[in-house]
């Protein structure tokens, strides 16, 4: 996968994608990922990326023509890019849409400043706008740096163990369950007696249902659209009935 990153402060990135999972999945190429300062791409001599808008208002806009031109200079060749717009106003971000992207062969994300884009750039360019949350940030880095960390972690052959992002909270539509390690005594907090018995089949059970008992607890809209079994019901009506 190549990964296109518009940005003007393309410094913002040296540590996130200098470290951990990222640095290694460039190391083994799974993934090709690329700063681009749009504001090299300004046709004026100052090179100047905003403006005022036009009717009035406060603050400036980013320019149509930069940006374009920066897009088709890293898509040429590739045109079946993603184009993305990183925006308060996009669709919210979800492992879903991750998994969505990781099928892709190319990303370009755009990160905005300012009072945002001019609406052409929306119209004409995006293929997508994305929004990683109800809040306001000072620009689109660190929605960027989100999704190249969730995208990148899920492409083949990046993380050791092949089942890890499947397991992973929201991957199956649920929160993930409780998770320990050693020692088994911690302070006489005491790891729960069946994730030490070796029997697998009880300690998947134990784990479908802890997953679903967080899920319950801590964001039952998950479960609106969430496949319940018969068995899963039942618990929920068992854990409905002790909230009573």
């Amino acid at each position: 996968m190549r990964i296109d990153i518009l940005t003007l402060f393309p410094g913002m990135f040296s540590g996130v994608l200098n470290e951990s999972i990222l640095k290694k999945a460039q190391e083994k190429g799974a993934v090709d990922i690329r700063l681009i300062d749009f504001r090299e791409f300004a046709d004026n001599k100052h090179k100047t990326v905003d403006d005022y808008p036009y009717g009035g208002g406060a603050g400036m806009v980013l320019k149509p023509q930069p940006i374009f031109d920066a897009v088709e200079h890293v898509t040429a060749g590739s045109p079946g890019a993603r184009i993305i717009l990183l925006c308060p106003q996009g669709e919210r971000y979800t492992q879903k849409k991750a998994e969505e992207l990781a099928k892709e062969t190319h990303l370009v994300l755009i990160c905005g400043h300012y009072e945002g884009y001019d609406e052409r750039i929306r119209q004409y360019l995006a293929t997508d706008e994305i929004s990683i949350g109800d809040y306001i940030l000072t620009g689109g880095e660190l929605g960027a740096m989100v999704i190249v960390d969730s995208v990148v972690r899920l492409l083949p052959g990046v993380l050791g163990n092949e089942a890890s992002p499947v397991d992973d909270s929201f991957s199956s539509g649920l929160l993930e369950y409780p998770q320990y390690t050693r020692p088994a005594d911690f302070r006489g907090m005491k790891v729960p007696d069946i994730l030490l018995s070796g029997n697998h089949q009880l300690i998947a059970e134990w784990r479908e249902k802890e997953s679903l008992r967080r899920t319950f607890l801590r964001r039952p809209d998950l479960l609106d659209e969430y496949p319940l079994t018969d068995k899963q019901k039942q618990w929920l009506k068992e854990w409905e009935k002790e909230r009573e």
